[in-house]
């Protein structure tokens, strides 16, 4: 195993030396044992080069890339932050040329935007929108990002041909004969470089368990958390940069939203392991699996205008508006129950609830607002209107023998400050034109 582990720090070390005028390194870091491994491997090597060549020859920029979907797994979540603050400060007082940077989905491609706000079904096998949205599209931003301002790139994967049969089959269709290096199937002026492809999991966990980790931090908190998810399958990578790469389905760490598969047998099992106070976010994501197809809470046509309508005439288009405040309602109130046990836990920001409201406006809803759910809920008092308090008053009383008349100006007002957040007009007029619509036909 010692020969196994210096083989793949000579590789390394090989290819990091190669003259290809410092193509930028990118690993996908999940904090799973994989890419904790890949790490380990690459800083190892660092290490080394400086002690034969000196620091000078350290030239290549090598960026710790991890994916934050905003629906990790809170334990994944608080673990991931701590390490990546370690690897921070390791690598400065080390003098490595190693970044972190942790990526996001866009604002308008949240799980929350696109379930609450657009009415979205819930991930399943056959309409995996989350994979694509959450964790490809930040991470292959980021990498094209560098390739646009450097050129090329050179992304680290923790892919494993042991991982299973498909895994192997895909590595071996990609690889070049003699090469380290495999075209992105995705990113253009891309490569992928998989250090650790021969290793299988026992030779994994040897290296975690036998190698000090380069940036101090404790492996035996990776060891505790694979044991109290103790399932039938591996953590899912939070980084993925191509789809060839698993999914959270059948995963250990995955988001705890998962709906792919109807149990999610890791978080089931941290519950069981004294995580108790997570029991919350497993019966909210249970209910999602149970409300997904049930025809009342759908549509009878898709965003689009599109017909759907199976066989059995159920409804099969996108959540209806009367779901989706309930669900948000659902969600606050797993919210408020989880901080008080962890106050510092958010769910769903502030950002995503402005943009939910948003999304409602462009679709016509005006009541109720998100924040008359928020107030429900928290028992607070934010405010309502989108006006100041002063137009308010003159407004009110202009339409204080029609009350209908400030309500409607209220909401085109809320309609035209959402496309000034979004900082786009496409749209507006037709929106107004429907709510004026709307208000007409109800008189």
């Amino acid at each position: 195993m010692s020969k196994k582990i210096d083989g793949i720090i000579s590789d390394i070390k090989e290819q990091y030396l190669e003259n290809d005028n410092n193509i930028p390194w990118i690993i996908g870091y999940s904090g799973g044992k994989d890419s904790t491994a890949v790490l380990t491997f690459v800083w190892r090597a660092l290490l080394q080069i400086r002690q034969e060549y000196g620091q000078d020859s350290l030239k290549r920029p090598v960026f710790v890339v991890n994916n934050d979907t905003l629906v990790e797994n809170p334990i994944i979540t608080d673990y991931v932050a701590e390490v990546l603050d370690y690897i921070r400060s390791a690598a400065i007082e080390q003098e490595l040329p190693i970044k972190v940077q942790v990526t996001t989905p866009l604002l308008e491609d949240s799980f929350w935007i696109s379930f609450l706000g657009k009415g979205y079904p819930v991930p399943n096998n056959a309409f995996r929108w989350c994979t694509e949205r959450l964790k490809i599209k930040p991470t292959s931003q980021f990498i094209l990002d560098k390739v646009d301002a450097l050129g090329e790139a050179i992304v680290l994967i923790g892919t494993r041909k042991s991982e299973s049969a498909t895994r192997a089959r895909t590595i071996e269709r990609h690889e070049i004969k003699g090469k380290r290096l495999t075209k992105h199937p995705l990113n253009p002026n891309t490569y992928n470089y998989a250090p650790i492809k021969d290793l299988d999991i026992e030779e994994v966990w040897y290296v975690l368990s036998h190698e000090p980790s380069p940036w101090g931090y404790d492996n035996n908190k990776l060891f505790s958390i694979y044991a109290d998810a103790r399932a039938d399958d591996y953590e899912c990578p939070t980084v993925i940069t191509d789809k060839s790469q698993p999914a959270c389905g059948q995963s250990r760490f995955g988001c705890w939203v998962c709906t792919v598969v109807k149990e999610d047998k890791s978080m089931t099992a941290l519950v069981r392991r004294g995580n108790d106070w997570m029991m919350p976010l497993l019966q909210y994501r249970n209910e999602m699996v149970e409300g997904r197809n049930v025809s009342e809470n759908r549509y009878a046509t898709r965003r689009n205008g599109q017909a759907a309508v199976d066989a059995d005439g159920n409804n099969q288009g996108n959540y209806t508006f009367e779901y989706r405040t309930h669900m948000l309602r659902r969600l606050l109130e797993t919210q408020l129950e989880m901080q008080k046990i962890k106050p510092h836990m958010e769910l769903v920001s502030n950002q995503e609830l402005v943009a939910i409201q948003i999304n409602w406006y462009r679709d016509g809803f005006f009541s109720p607002k998100v924040t008359e759910i928020y107030n429900e809920v928290y028992k607070r008092n934010m405010p309502l209107e989108n006006m100041q308090y002063q137009e308010r008053l003159i407004l009110e009383n202009v339409c204080k023998d029609n009350p209908d008349d400030y309500h409607l100006i209220n909401d085109l007002v809320s309609l035209h400050k959402s496309k000034t957040i979004l900082m786009n007009n496409n749209g507006l007029l037709g929106d107004i034109e429907k709510r004026l619509e709307n208000y007409i036909n109800s008189k």
